[in-house]
């Protein structure tokens, strides 16, 4: 999440009483430290990594996934062994409301990636 711009993108704005807002200086500092997207190490092995997202999620934008992957893609990405990647949902927000085919589809791709990551091997 861009915890520096949250609060341009649809109704982030309704969270800065949560979070505070960049903008306002007294707030910029602990927002910068713990932004995902501003934290990203430039030479880690990170961890397999699965983000999740809905192509119509207008409470958290998809914006910030896709900015956060492509950020640690960009940084990590070809000296990271293990998958960089994202799922995103289409026709799908935040949620409740899902159906069914849909949550069964993202829960399949869920433990796929989680057995590849660990090296899951399927038996009979």
């Amino acid at each position: 999440m861009d915890m520096l711009n949250f609060h341009k993108y649809t109704i982030g704005h309704a969270w800065t009483t949560d979070y505070g807002c960049a903008d306002d200086a007294k707030f910029f500092q602990t927002l910068y430290r713990y932004s995902p997207v501003h934290n990203v190490p430039t030479a880690a092995e990170f961890p397999a990594l699965l983000l999740l997202t809905g192509d119509h999620d207008d409470r958290v934008v998809p914006h910030h996934s896709l900015k956060y992957i492509a950020t640690v893609q960009r940084q990590l990405g070809a000296s990271n062994e293990n998958p960089l990647l994202i799922r995103i949902d289409t026709k799908s927000g935040h949620g409740a409301g899902k159906p069914t085919t849909k949550v069964i589809e993202e829960v399949a791709d869920i433990y796929g990636f989680i057995a590849k990551s660990v090296g899951a091997v399927w038996k009979d």
